[in-house]
């Protein structure tokens, strides 16, 4: 009975998983289809290194949605960090709000808290990369601009 107890159960690695291959590197959106018509929009950076992935959101703005302090000139960027995961076509983050230096932000200006948005995995190239939220009706266009190999670190 212990003999089958000790095979039926394995322990987690303890260094991160490798990811997606295909998605390692820092991958950036210039525009989006119609943002001068636009109000408020939001542009991505993701950086994905093993499991891992770091966001940055660049949003611009022409009406002042938040405290005159936090609005600057229309202009500004939230920071995220969490894990990815791909899933048949959908690409899953679970992230939460951070500070620049990626520390976790508890208070502040913007969001805070978690982070979990959803994509479908469009079409994809080794420089190209096209997402659909399944939030937003606005699709996300990416090109690669940095490699990233992974290796994993210990937890």
């Amino acid at each position: 009975m212990c003999l089958l107890l000790c095979a039926a159960c394995k322990f987690n690695p303890n260094v991160q998983g490798e990811g997606e291959p295909y998605l390692q590197g820092v991958w950036v959106q210039d525009t989006i289809p119609h943002q001068d018509q636009l109000l408020t929009y939001s542009l991505y950076r993701l950086k994905f290194t093993c499991d891992s992935v770091y966001i940055t959101l660049k949003t611009f703005s022409k009406v002042k949605t938040v405290v005159d302090s936090c609005y600057g000139n229309g202009q500004w960027e939230e920071y995220a960090r969490g894990v990815y995961l791909v899933r048949n076509d959908s690409l899953l983050i679970e992230s939460t709000f951070t500070r620049s230096n990626w520390r976790q932000k508890l208070s502040g200006c913007h969001r805070i808290g978690q982070f979990l948005p959803r994509f479908k995995l469009g079409r994809h190239t080794p420089d190209s990369l096209y997402l659909e939220s399944q939030y937003y009706q606005t699709p996300v266009n990416l090109r690669k601009i940095e490699d990233i190999t992974c290796v994993p670190k210990p937890l």
